[in-house]
């Protein structure tokens, strides 16, 4: 088939290699314009656009699939099938409608729980136990189109949002080819989504990286773990703001019972022990502002840990 493929992130990276190594026909290459990135605000490339340039496949880059002009790409490539992972763009009526058998999406959840934006990060964030990836039609919703297929792994106990996203961008990857050959010979129908089990998977907020002391150690092991790579659950120390990179949640314990919430109980082994509302955390791996990533105990030197607090 002819298969145009549409996505922006290093997510959408591994699909769109598999499809260059199948006996389909990638013609074409959507994904978002260059961005300024970085101190000096330097347009960067998307990693989609880096595989597209490193292997001669035609791209284009339009500011929206709203008008024709930004349409005239995708509708000269005549695709058979448009693949979307992670694109970034709203596809209107007209593109929806163009390819002949329509438009596949990789959706990074087992629909229809977390549809939305952050469905890795929401699904740490809640301490689900597994995850996967769905592979549905796109509709005029928000991720609410029928599906083909699902794969399911389990989420790790020391899985980060970072972690997971290596997972699933490889899960996601075969089950695609899967589908589209299914699809394409009648063997996978697609099926609408159930009504019940719908959560909604809202962008992030770095306002959310702030943890609460008062919530449970592992309410706030989780938000480590999910705000990992992006935006990184961060505290105050010193008035100084201190990003908390990897840690552990410790049952209650008779220390952090008699001990406010953010009270540092000091080092146990390789971990920093902070009182929580229920538990302690243990810290493993933080940062001040503008310096590199310390462990625990490279931290605590020079001063008395027992006495600090992190608000």
């Amino acid at each position: 088939m002819r298969i145009v493929f549409a996505g922006t992130p290093e997510f959408a990276v591994p699909p769109l290699a598999a499809l260059c190594a199948s006996r389909h026909d990638v013609v074409g290459v959507l994904t978002q314009p260059d961005r300024p990135a970085g101190r000096g605000r330097h347009a960067v490339a998307s990693a989609v656009k880096e595989f597209a340039l490193a292997h001669a496949l035609p791209l284009a880059q339009p500011v929206s699939l709203r008008t024709a002009e930004g349409r005239a790409a995708l509708t000269a490539w005549q695709p058979d099938l448009l693949v979307v992972v992670a694109y970034g763009l709203i596809l209107p009526p007209e593109v929806l409608a163009l390819p002949r058998l329509g438009c596949l999406n990789i959706h990074g959840s087992l629909l229809p729980r977390w549809r939305g934006a952050a469905p890795i990060q929401r699904a740490v964030l809640a301490g689900d136990r597994d995850t996967g990836v769905t592979i549905m039609l796109l509709d005029a919703g928000l991720d609410t189109g029928p599906t083909l297929l699902e794969r399911r792994v389990p989420i790790a106990a020391d899985d980060t949002s970072a972690t997971l996203h290596t997972k699933l961008a490889t899960l996601g990857a075969a089950a695609l080819l899967e589908a589209i050959d299914g699809y394409e010979s009648g063997r996978l129908q697609p099926v609408s989504q159930p009504t019940e089990g719908v959560t909604y998977a809202s962008k992030l907020d770095k306002a959310e990286a702030r943890i609460d002391w008062h919530d449970s150690a592992i309410a706030i092991e989780r938000r480590v773990r999910a705000f990992v790579p992006w935006p990184i659950a961060e505290t105050t120390h010193r008035g100084e703001v201190l990003r908390i990179h990897a840690a552990r949640a410790f049952d209650e314990t008779a220390d952090a019972a008699h001990h406010t919430p953010g009270a540092v109980l000091g080092l146990q082994g390789e971990f920093l022990m902070v009182a929580c509302g229920t538990g302690s955390l243990g810290i493993a791996r933080l940062q001040r502002a503008g310096r590199r990533v310390l462990e625990a105990r490279e931290f605590c030197n020079g001063f008395d840990a027992t006495n600090e607090v992190f608000a």
